[in-house]
């Protein structure tokens, strides 16, 4: 009786979530060898404690598995043996872009590393628009990982994604949106592997 309420749109995540639930077994949060749905890439200081938290805090209610690496990871894991698994093992990738991003060598890596293994993509330009992203080179970064930053900046700039700015817009809003469109890429996976 109650379900008449519900949009199409809403009906389908349902039963996604429902179909996806069946099909997952029991998983500690700190293993991140196993599979995770997202991958939540951001620069800390911009944005760990505002969307990059929110989101991993809302696709975790929605019982999808997103790795951030506070969350996930512990004191005594190797870095990048950690992030760098995760990544191959995601499904989907949110890149949160924000002003202090291109300085950081290890947002960098594991765009590139996003870029490389061809995952499916979602930037959301957080006070930034994608035309001002550019690769800092302040001696930080080897050459061998310039070429590899630079293309994968250039991919990213080139990917449609969300933009938002945290003085006029709704933290709430771009939260919803993004795992909305995390699940509509999800459900697009399983049903291209049937």
């Amino acid at each position: 009786m109650h379900m008449q309420r519900y949009s199409s749109a809403a009906m389908k995540m349902m039963n996604f979530h429902r179909n996806f639930l069946a099909l997952q077994t029991p998983t500690n949060p700190h293993v991140t060898n196993k599979a995770c749905d997202v991958f939540i890439n951001h620069r800390g200081v911009d944005t760990k404690r505002t969307i990059a938290t929110l989101l991993y805090d809302h696709l975790s209610r929605l019982n999808l598995q997103p790795f951030l690496d506070n969350k996930n990871m512990k004191p005594g894991d190797k870095l990048f043996d950690n992030i760098d698994n995760a990544i191959k093992n995601c499904k989907v990738g949110i890149t949160v872009f924000s002003p202090n991003y291109c300085k950081s060598y290890f947002c960098l890596h594991e765009l590139a590393l996003i870029m490389e293994s061809k995952k499916k993509v979602i930037p959301i330009f957080c006070d930034i628009k994608p035309s001002q992203l550019a690769l800092v080179n302040n001696r930080t970064v080897p050459d061998k990982d310039l070429e590899r930053f630079k293309l994968a900046i250039e991919e990213a700039k080139n990917t449609v994604g969300l933009t938002f700015d945290s003085l006029k817009g709704n933290w709430s809003d771009v939260v919803t949106s993004a795992s909305e469109i995390v699940i509509e890429s999800l459900i697009e996976m399983k049903s291209e592997e049937k």
